[in-house]
């Protein structure tokens, strides 16, 4: 893809495909999305918020650290039993959600429109575990500052994540590692390295693999267990794509018949 049909891409709205962008065309699109600079944003409104009502350093680091503590902690959690659990699309008002949050990202996972979470999800999310641990460690300073640091996490997340699917191998070896274990989640087995920029978690709670060697492929590495059958029964994220779960990407070839 060139750069300037992804500088039209910006301008009309259509998706990147990060398969075919390289490294440049990537800080041009993440700079310029609109979920970023909404991010940017309310990460100078929380600052500025933790400025004007100042918990004082001390309880205003303890705040930055934990939430540095607990961010990779929560999102594990949510991303393996939430994002990667069934309830959600069995029921006819949250299977549009659970499709939007998660489903289309690995249905495709190189689409930047939907690796990002919609803010409407994420923000109260962010909001809701990262306020109180502020609040309680230095009142409004401090939850201030909490929910801005969980915002500043996740621009880091979503620019690693985005990494992870890029048309580009890193320079940095431990970020060739990271983008390694990353793609293993996508392309052998959905049910392990849950992480983006570290899998220390993963080693906690005996999700983590280095190689396809380690287990076996996974036959709903695409669809997280919506498949036909699946459909059939909870039809709704089915009615909202309009087309059948896929069990490949598009352009994807069945295993045997690649040239």
């Amino acid at each position: 893809m060139s750069g300037t049909l992804n500088n039209a891409s910006l301008k009309t709205g259509r998706s990147f495909d990060l398969g075919k962008m390289n490294l440049q065309q990537l800080w041009v699109a993440y700079l310029t999305y609109p979920t970023i600079l909404l991010y940017f944003a309310l990460i100078i409104v929380s600052f500025g918020i933790a400025a004007r009502y100042f918990a004082g350093w001390g309880p205003t680091l303890v705040a930055v650290v934990a939430v540095m503590a607990v961010y990779p902690l929560a999102w594990y959690l949510l991303h393996r039993y939430v994002l990667h659990g069934h309830l959600l699309y069995k029921n006819r008002w949250t299977a549009s959600l659970w499709k939007r949050i998660h489903f289309d990202h690995h249905q495709d996972p190189h689409l930047l429109d939907v690796l990002f979470g919609a803010p409407v999800t994420t923000l109260p999310t962010i909001i809701a575990i990262t306020g109180p641990i502020g609040y309680l460690i230095g009142g409004v300073g401090a939850a201030a500052t909490a929910i801005g640091t969980g915002i500043t996490i996740t621009c880091i997340y979503e620019f690693f994540h985005c990494i992870q699917h890029l048309n580009y191998k890193p320079r940095a070896g431990w970020i060739q590692r990271m983008k390694a274990r990353h793609v293993l989640h996508h392309f052998h087995d959905e049910d392990g390295n849950f992480g983006i920029t570290s899998f220390v978690i993963d080693r906690m709670f005996g999700s983590y693999y280095v190689d396809a060697k380690a287990r076996p492929r996974s036959p709903t590495v695409f669809n997280l267990g919506y498949d036909l059958q699946q459909a059939a029964l909870y039809p709704w994220v089915m009615r909202c794509t309009g087309a059948p779960p896929r069990d490949r990407p598009d352009g994807a070839r069945p295993e045997g018949k690649r040239a």
